[in-house]
């Protein structure tokens, strides 16, 4: 079974269940937004309620410099150190990008579960697979993808 670094948005609806289905069948996965310390996953506006009006100056700040920041930062790096596997479930956003790309570049497995609708990405050929269901998740996860 994989160690799987489930990379994906707050706003995307499909995770909780992604994640819990991969579980189910026998999966390890690290989950954002319940990381085994048990603080729950880290949101900007722990960092500060208005983080929306920030200049750019200001979130550089504060991404370097917040304890909560480097919190999530560390759980989420953590998490990605230790698993196998990236399964980036799109709709998502730079962040999850961010970290499937850092699993290519580990030489570790990147596995893309899209569906109608999403955007093209031609970098998304340095996947190690590129799925359009959980059955094909599943079965890229079982070597026969």
């Amino acid at each position: 079974m994989a160690r799987i670094y489930a990379a994906s948005s707050w706003r995307n609806p499909l995770q909780p269940d992604i994640v819990g289905r991969l579980r189910d069948v026998g999966h390890e996965v690290y989950d954002f937004r319940n990381p085994p310390n048990g603080i729950p996953g880290f949101a900007w506006e722990e960092v500060d309620p208005d983080w929306q009006a920030w200049s750019a100056a200001r979130y550089r700040e504060l991404l370097t410099t917040h304890p909560i920041a480097a919190r999530g930062f560390l759980n989420d790096l953590r998490g990605m150190q230790w698993a196998d596997t990236c399964l980036l479930i799109l709709p998502c956003g730079r962040s999850a990008h961010l970290e499937a790309g850092w699993f290519c570049g580990q030489g570790k497995r990147c596995i893309i579960l899209t569906r109608d609708g999403e955007e093209p990405e031609l970098m998304a050929l340095l996947a190690t697979d590129i799925c359009v269901s959980m059955t094909e998740v599943e079965q890229a996860l079982a070597g026969h993808g």
